[in-house]
């Protein structure tokens, strides 16, 4: 059972399109992220996350969002500095009925304002959903 439970949390970082190598920070760490998602990704791409202070261009952004963290368009306007050209910001936001939930709507509002373009959503772990997000451009390219 528990090798099944390592698979799981492994596939969880694949979900994410997280590759060995990967350049990863996280955005609104708080007590209540999911350690085994943090854990899988670190795992997968072989290196610790780094933090939102950080001046390295990332891969991809994991961005914890709550409802009552503010205005989630300044939050994606200031992860898409560091992101590369490619890179991917996943909005990690928690599920229906949990505490801080973000309706879909208002991540959808969001998006387009932030210059961004939603691809997909995923469910990450048993209280958090993930919406993957890129810059227009690279929408278009993965067509």
């Amino acid at each position: 059972m528990v090798a099944a439970e390592d698979a799981g949390k492994a596939g969880i970082a694949e979900r994410l399109g997280i590759e060995p190598g990967m350049v990863i920070a996280e955005f609104g760490w708080d007590e209540d992220v999911d350690d085994d998602v943090r854990a899988a990704v670190e795992e997968r791409s072989g290196s610790e996350m780094l933090d939102e202070d950080t001046d390295e261009v990332l891969d991809v952004i994991l961005l914890w969002w709550r409802e009552d963290d503010g205005d989630l368009v300044d939050a994606l306007m200031d992860a898409t500095s560091p992101i590369a050209e490619n890179g991917v910001i996943w909005v990690l936001t928690p599920k229906s009925g949990r505490d801080g939930h973000v309706e879909p709507s208002d991540i959808a509002e969001a998006v387009p304002t932030a210059g961004l373009a939603q691809t997909s959503n995923i469910s990450v772990g048993p209280d958090w959903n993930g919406t993957r997000l890129v810059s227009p451009k690279s929408a278009k390219s993965r067509r």
